[in-house]
């Protein structure tokens, strides 16, 4: 029979007293890189309280489960594997500024290819962040050894430590909704979780998450269409007869600009333009000033899938790995039904984010990726071919191409860490604290020449006369992390609301017969299918899109991003705040309701047809919508 009395010796307070030290230790590891690492936001001395303390659920856990299933050996082993999850979220986080989720784990074939990427972001002082795990294999394995046998962790003690993580757990919960209600809804802010959970619990909660999702497809029927279908149709506008058919049979040249924000469009640096002929160009086309990207996790492949499918990405991992055979209504297939030879150029590795399968469900015809270029050693550097090469060979393919056709371009040279050889570099680095913001002014410069090469080739070519081009930006290339810097370089604080502003990105269509014009309707990726169909007068019959035309002057202006914030004509709402769009002034949050109320109804719904696959639903949806339509 146990008894505490029979417990307790010396070599038991021994053991103890090193469980609490490791523990101490890993604490105070957790709590740094929670509290100075990651940008968390800590707003009041309770949230710093929290953030605090909500490390030790998860320490109590997972060193319960070693000592458990492995006594010493074990917790020493749950030490290093919680150690290497801290610091590969150390690194995740320094170039995305985000935390890793598991459908994130499925894209580890992607890092074959971050090449430059990954050394960047590492640092020689991270080898600190490993001196604790030194420390702990001293006190488990080398601590007064003639008397490890007494030493050795019972079972018992690691089943207890794991269950006192349950009481634990559950009051950080609530002590952390006392600033935040309905916290383990917020699945779009992993930030937030964070600081309130902790990292490992968020891991865990992403895990619970994760196999939430995967019965969601499972138990999908074509019920769960109509609602969506019932939701969009009653948002729809009248359709705009404004430049309908403008661009009737021509082909389109969609390029797709690596990392590129609107904020180097007409500024510059040292006295010299950054985008010279980016600016001369927008004069002679329409050019939007209030486009956001919105991406979340898959980045470049998100802003794809939003021009392709006119839904929104998901808040974890990218759709392009995730639910890539699903089915889709997209765009290219749309394009091809409608007489056009639809491609992709991309001179990566057909895998590279999973494409080669993606483009396949969203209908291209063809994929024309590394091994359709003749790539040198002097045509690269860093993430491949040059974008001044990738060009021009790419517009020789398109002159060969059966018309009309559909080409989307995706860039590669504007790419973090953004280097670039030292001939190719036409303007000095920045001056500010951010090496990454001072080289991206070079590469930005760089890709703006390369630009210049493209379509002067393309005015003199028989393509001219015939072709549109759309040209924008994927995604933001330098983060919140740089936030000092961009401060510097613009000469004005960053804060929530410029931030926010940052995220738009250029957008130009521009071609012969295409008037100029400045628009400046607030739009977002998820309006460029139905703005290109409208251009081509092309009829699009899917009814699940959420975009709206950017040529219609009555078009509801929303802009609803990944997080849940939005913007609108009037105002911008980020995280409950709002603000208005035009000063960037503080407003009473009412004003923002039923902008956040849309955003969640809307980011909502597109979840659901994705992780439901929903669209393979749609013809069935529509054949009853039909028959009750007659009925009446």
């Amino acid at each position: 029979m146990f008894t505490f009395k029979k417990y307790m010796n010396k070599q038991t307070a021994m053991k103890l007293a090193i469980y609490a030290v490791i523990i101490g230790i890993f604490w105070i590891k957790m709590s740094y890189i929670q509290g100075n690492i990651f940008s968390l936001k800590v707003e009041n001395a309770n949230e710093a309280s929290i953030l605090a303390f909500n490390p030790l659920s998860s320490i109590f856990l997972i060193f319960g489960i070693g000592i458990l299933l492995g006594g010493r050996k074990g917790m020493f082993v749950s030490y290093i594997l919680g150690s290497i999850l801290l610091y590969v979220n150390i690194l995740f986080y320094r170039e995305y500024n985000d935390f890793i989720t598991i459908p994130m784990l499925n894209q580890v074939a992607n890092l074959a290819d971050l090449g430059g990427s990954i050394t960047t972001i590492l640092s020689p002082t991270d080898i600190f962040l490993f001196v604790d795990v030194l420390i702990a294999a001293f006190l488990l394995f080398y601590l007064n050894p003639e008397k490890l046998t007494q030493f050795m962790p019972k079972r018992r003690e690691g089943l207890i430590l794991a269950i006192v993580a349950i009481p634990l757990f559950i009051v950080n919960l609530q002590w952390a909704e006392t600033e935040r209600t309905d916290l383990l809804e917020r699945t779009f802010d992993r930030n937030m979780l964070v600081k309130y959970i902790g990292l490992i619990n968020y891991h865990v909660y992403d895990a619970v998450l994760q196999g939430k999702t995967e019965m969601t497809k499972t138990l999908a029927d074509s019920n769960e269409l109509v609602p969506v279908i019932n939701y969009l149709n009653e948002k729809k506008e009248e359709d705009s007869d404004r430049l309908e058919g403008v661009a009737e049979g021509k082909n389109v040249i969609a390029i797709s600009m690596e990392s590129t924000q609107t904020f180097v469009v007409d500024n510059t640096l040292h006295g010299e333009e950054l985008t010279p002929y980016f600016n001369d160009m927008k004069e002679e086309g329409i050019y939007f000033d209030n486009f956001y990207h919105q991406v979340k996790q898959g980045r470049t492949s998100d802003s794809e899938f939003l021009l392709a499918n006119s839904m929104y990405p998901l808040n974890r991992g990218a759709v392009f790995f995730t639910h890539s055979e699903n089915e889709y209504q997209g765009l290219p297939n749309l394009l091809s039904d409608n007489g056009y030879f639809t491609n992709v150029m991309h001179a990566n590795d057909k895998t590279f984010w999973n494409r080669n399968v993606m483009y396949d469900s969203l209908g291209y015809d063809d994929f024309f990726s590394k091994e359709d270029y003749e790539i040198t050693p002097e045509k690269s550097f860093g993430w491949g071919y040059l974008d001044e090469y990738f060009f021009l060979d790419s517009l020789d393919k398109m002159k060969q191409m059966d018309k009309p056709f559909y080409s989307k371009l995706i860039t590669l040279t504007n790419h973090y860490p953004f280097d670039l050889p030292e001939d190719k570099k036409l303007i000095e680095e920045g001056e500010t604290n951010s090496g990454t913001l001072n080289r991206y002014f070079q590469t930005i410069r760089y890709q703006d020449e390369a630009l210049k090469q493209l379509v002067e080739e393309f005015k003199q070519s028989n393509l001219y006369d015939n072709t549109i081009l759309v040209i924008y930006g994927d995604h933001f290339g330098i983060s919140e992390n740089h936030q000092k810097a961009m401060g510097q370089y613009l000469d004005k604080k960053i804060n929530d609301y410029e931030q926010f502003q940052l995220q738009r990105v250029p957008l130009l269509i521009y071609g012969k017969g295409i008037d100029a014009e400045k628009n400046h309707t607030v739009g977002g990726q998820v309006d460029l299918r139905p703005t290109l169909t409208n251009l081509l007068g092309i009829e699009d019959p899917n009814p699940v899109q959420f975009g709206h035309d950017l040529m219609d002057p009555e078009r509801r202006q929303l802009m609803i991003t990944r997080d849940g914030d939005f913007a609108n004509e009037d105002y911008v709402g980020i995280q409950g705040v709002c603000y208005d769009r035009e000063t960037g002034e503080e407003v009473e949050a009412d004003a923002c309701a039923e902008g956040f109320e849309k955003a969640q109804e809307e980011l909502e719904m597109s979840d659901e047809v994705i992780y439901g696959d929903l669209l393979r639903y749609l013809d069935e949806t529509q054949m009853l919508d039909e028959e009750a339509t007659t009925e009446e």
